[in-house]
């Protein structure tokens, strides 16, 4: 893992400022491309593949045929070069994914440097699954962590391998638990936990501080026996300091139209977050709430009052 490589070169699909549930306090969150894993509930698709991918709404279409003639290959295969988004008269298309080299978006992420700061925040970086862009991202941590900012890893630890580069400048990893056992985790992401597991064990060699996030499903991942489960896997873990159960929800299904990708949970209502809550406060009651630092609620009543100005 190379200690200094500004130049290294990663691709982003966003890069959400005033995020609220990615970390302590009011934080960027930005998201990498790639992800290896497939699971059913993914509210990104548009972060699966590394390569740049053409994100289409068909709502408000004219049926013009400017995009196909704009296309230099007739609208038969897109190579993401980006001329039927100039085309649309209707603004439905957009491009996402977009590369920089590690000294220019620490450059962006920089300018906020004080703002975080003040609001107990930082950065995370996200995706996809960012440990697929490691010199990218272990270089990012690297200049934010030195510039004085705060480092989040939200990872499924579902990397390469060789993590001790970057855990050196990650302040706190949000870990995705996907599943508690081998087979129900191969059931929903459509991969083994063995990459999980060997990030694990180097979280835990690292000692880096770790929050756990569970999706809640109904029907897949909910219920008082899966929950015993794993609040039972949990305690295996090491260094978590918070548990966070995230009800399902419906609002990236639009995307997989967008991408022409179809939606494994069609039909399937989105989660009661109140029971999520109950659910933490009955299973995980040592790692629930504001808990270790955390000032999540008065983050979100910090972003309320400026979004009502």
């Amino acid at each position: 893992m190379p200690v200094d490589n500004a130049s290294a070169v990663g691709t982003v699909f966003d890069i959400k400022q005033l995020a609220v549930y990615d970390g302590p306090g009011i934080r960027t969150t930005v998201f990498l491309k790639g992800c290896p894993l497939r699971c059913m509930w993914c509210h990104n698709p548009e972060g699966l593949s590394y390569q740049p991918q053409l994100m289409v709404s068909s709502n408000n279409c004219l049926h013009c045929g400017a995009c196909i003639r704009a296309c230099p290959n007739g609208g038969k295969t897109c190579t993401a070069c980006g001329r039927c988004i100039r085309a649309c008269p209707q603004g439905l298309r957009k491009l996402c994914g977009k590369r920089y080299t590690a000294q220019e978006l620490a450059q962006k992420l920089l300018r906020d440097k004080d703002y975080l700061a003040a609001m107990s925040g930082g950065v995370t970086f996200s995706g996809g699954e960012p440990l697929l862009q490691p010199d990218f991202l272990c270089e990012c941590l690297r200049l934010c962590r030195q510039a004085g900012i705060h480092t989040c890893l939200d990872t499924a630890g579902a990397g390469f391998g060789s993590y001790d580069g970057i855990l050196r400048w990650t302040d706190l990893v949000l870990f995705d638990a996907k599943h508690e056992e081998p087979g129900g985790y191969r059931r929903v992401t459509g991969c083994g936990m063995e990459k999980a597991q060997a990030f694990l064990e180097a979280v835990r060699r690292a000692g880096t501080p770790m929050w756990v996030r569970h999706v809640v499903v109904p029907g897949l991942t909910d219920g008082e026996a899966h929950m015993r489960a794993l609040a039972a896997y949990v305690e295996t873990l090491p260094n978590v300091q918070r548990v966070q159960l995230l009800p399902y929800h419906t609002l990236g299904v639009k995307k997989y139209a967008a991408l022409g990708i179809q939606y494994s949970l069609q039909g399937t209502p989105p989660m009661d977050a109140q029971l999520c809550r109950q659910y933490e406060a009955v299973y995980f009651p040592a790692y629930a709430g504001n808990r270790k630092g955390d000032k999540t609620d008065d983050a979100v009543s910090a972003v309320g009052g400026l979004c009502a100005r």
